[in-house]
């Protein structure tokens, strides 16, 4: 229901002129950064990261995210602030009913009571009546005001649309902190079983007292710490996706009690970089389109100020009835009526009126330079995205590569340790350097998919599940 009252607002609002032109940014035809622009936004983006699973959770995010309802709530409120503004445009009217007793004495007359008090008189008056108040816009001063409360509303809805794709964006990368936890943590539980498998051929060498293929206690010392150093990695990538799990709870507002079904592995990188054209981001990037009608209802504002200063016509009317019987108040017999009208003209406010306008003037440049900020941010946060997109991709080929020679040192120190022909030493590094390369690995193909994701946020693509 929440999110059916948000679209609607977003629907019901009049088109408002633009203001977009008073950011003062030029345009390029084509992003710097690459040259993949002619492919469109891609809104399939969630599924397309995490499958099933992550279009899952995140639909579960936007049902119970605290965050979210309360951007929301703020959408609420903008709509009734807007409908608060229009009102004053409107006639208004009122119904009141009204009674009266009363006594008159008639103090100085020439004859008392028999009980020597003051003559007097009682009278009884009862009315209804049906009030109509309207101030004729004639110089536009209310709707500017009404303008500006609608375009707060516009803000408001795009701040929603930001919290909303932004949410998205942090589980799918909470979801893909714990893909990772989890592929780290089966790395180091493997590293751990051949370091404890290596720390137990070395102290059998030991035991049999052949040095000479690499049996000395130093070599044993060694090995075994290695395998302590190994179960401390362990226990720390356990931490780590506890951690991740937690995360990802509090995201789709859950209680954080680790408990969490998900046995996520990273994903492949999706093909292709949906770059668009720079023409379309300031059409689609909420935060942009948040701050152009901010723009716009702090000009309304200013426009209001400046209204301020002509006169406001008023124009008033009453029917009813008056009586002195409560059962003739609805007796059209002895209805009233009267009608009127007023010309207010602002003469000595003391500065207030000059005072707002200054204001609102100052408000309303600041906005512009609050737009002109975002767009700019905008265009760099895009530059930054795909520039990032080729660097981690040239990283991952170059880790990869390193990753397959770690491999093939590692089985020729572990063949050349068992035929006693290489020692102990080498074999530890060759391991070592295998299972930080593959920790790498795992590390930068995450870096890039959270970068694949902060491109989707730049461009502000919006998604469906």
């Amino acid at each position: 229901m929440m999110f059916c009252l948000v679209w609607l607002s977003s629907c019901v609002m009049p088109k408002l002129d633009n203001r977009m032109g008073d950011a003062g940014v030029d345009v390029p035809d084509g992003w710097q950064a690459t040259r993949e622009a002619a492919r469109g936004v891609d809104r399939d983006w969630v599924r397309n990261v995490g499958g099933r699973e992550l279009v899952a959770l995140v639909g579960e995010a936007l049902e119970a995210n605290p965050d979210l309802r309360a951007a929301a709530a703020r959408v609420d409120r903008a709509a009734a602030e807007a409908r608060v503004a229009g009102a004053g445009r409107l006639p208004s009217l009122g119904a009141g009913v009204s009674g009266e007793r009363s006594e008159q004495k008639f103090v100085g007359f020439p004859f008392e009571l028999e009980n020597g008090g003051v003559p007097g008189a009682l009278s009884n008056n009862f009315g209804v009546s049906l009030n109509a108040a309207w101030e004729l816009d004639l110089w536009g001063r209310l709707r500017a005001g009404r303008q500006a409360a609608e375009a707060d509303l516009s803000a408001e809805v795009a701040d929603f649309d930001l919290a909303r794709v932004s949410l998205a964006a942090q589980v799918a990368k909470a979801w893909l902190a714990l893909a990772e936890a989890n592929e780290q943590l089966e790395l180091a539980a493997e590293a751990l079983e051949a370091r404890r498998l290596l720390a137990g051929a070395v102290r059998e060498r030991f035991d049999r007292a052949i040095t000479e293929d690499g049996g000395s206690a130093a070599q044993v010392r060694l090995t075994e710490s290695e395998a302590a150093s190994g179960e401390e990695v362990l226990v720390r990538r356990r931490q780590e996706r506890e951690h991740a799990l937690r995360q990802l709870e509090l995201l789709l507002g859950r209680y954080p009690a680790g408990r969490i079904v998900a046995a996520a592995k990273l994903p492949e990188m999706p093909s292709g970089v949906p770059a668009g054209l720079p023409s379309e981001l300031l059409l689609r990037r909420p935060d942009v389109l948040a701050a152009e009608r901010r723009l716009a209802a702090e000009g309304g504002r200013r426009r209001e100020a400046e209204l301020a200063r002509f006169p406001s016509i008023e124009l008033t009317g009453r029917f009813g009835t008056t009586t002195d019987s409560l059962q003739d108040i609805l007796n059209s017999d002895f209805g009233i009526w009267s009608l009127g009208g007023g010309l207010t003209q602002p003469i000595f406010q003391g500065g207030r009126i000059a005072g707002e306008i200054d204001r609102t003037g100052a408000v309303e440049r600041r906005a512009a330079a609050d737009l002109q900020r975002a767009v700019l941010s905008a265009f760099g946060e895009v530059e930054s995205a795909l520039a990032a997109e080729a660097f981690l991709r040239e990283r991952e080929d170059a880790i990869a590569r390193a990753v397959n020679l770690a491999r093939e040192a590692a089985e020729r120190a572990d063949e050349e340790f068992s035929a006693g022909t290489g020692d102990v030493l080498t074999l530890i590094e060759a391991r070592a350097r295998q299972i930080e390369t593959e920790s790498e690995l795992v590390a930068v193909r995450r870096l890039r998919l959270e970068q694949r994701i902060d491109l989707h946020l730049a461009l502000g693509g919006d998604f469906r599940l």
